[in-house]
């Protein structure tokens, strides 16, 4: 983790922005605060912030579709977001990690809970990040970096965690990959989702690069096959 990360925090609650900016300058983050979507994306585009924790639900333009623009932004590819969320329900966190989150902090939350997950979260070494290009032997290209693939010759440009998913399995053709470890590499371990989360993501994939290329190891979990 480099020193001094910087994290907003968008909000539209004063006393719950108040809270986190002043346990998170205590350790020394550098923080910058947001009571709107839309000033949150005028901020990150001038701060670059390391991480971002993102309330669901906010007037005007909420935390779903924030999380969508802010994803659109190049510069902001490699920015961690995270919602601050009291919802539970499964579709909110699908629809959370379609649009590009990369984790869920529940609130209310204890400060060194939260500073903990912040913590593991900017530390996170993602092994999807380690070849940035690679290609199948069935023509499947995956460009890492650019979060793009390329299908008999045409790109297209996936959501992150079906991404992420993909390039997960697409890295061990033929290995088995548990949900146990699905969950942890594209999700986390602090993330709490059901099994439902991975078999949508796995059924929006199928329809994209085809029903033949992900197989269902039933009761194990998931493979690739050239």
């Amino acid at each position: 983790m480099k020193d001094n990360p910087t994290i907003l925090i968008v909000d539209d609650e004063e006393d719950i922005l108040e809270f986190l900016e002043y346990n998170l300058k205590k350790e020394e983050f550098n923080v910058h605060v947001a009571s709107s979507g839309r000033k949150a994306i005028e901020i990150a585009q001038k701060v670059t912030p390391d991480l971002i924790i993102l309330d669901v639900m906010m007037p005007g333009i909420d935390g779903i579709e924030t999380c969508k623009e802010l994803r659109d932004i190049p510069k902001l590819k490699n920015t961690l977001i995270a919602f601050l969320t009291a919802r539970n329900e499964d579709y909110s966190q699908i629809a959370g990690f379609d649009a590009g989150a990369d984790d869920f902090i529940n609130k209310p939350i204890k400060p060194r809970v939260l500073i903990s997950r912040i913590k593991a979260l900017l530390r996170r070494n993602n092994p999807l990040q380690q070849n940035q290009v690679f290609e199948t032997e069935s023509g499947l290209k995956i460009d890492r970096d650019k979060y793009l693939i390329e299908l008999a010759g045409k790109e297209m440009t996936l959501p992150k965690k079906e991404f992420e998913l993909l390039a997960l399995l697409a890295s061990k053709p033929g290995h088995v990959f548990t949900r146990d470890n699905i969950l942890n590499s594209v999700w986390g371990a602090h993330v709490v989702v059901g099994d439902r989360t991975i078999d949508v993501h796995i059924r929006k994939l199928r329809e994209k690069i085809g029903d033949e290329a992900i197989k269902t190891v039933k009761g194990v979990g998931y493979k690739f096959e050239q």
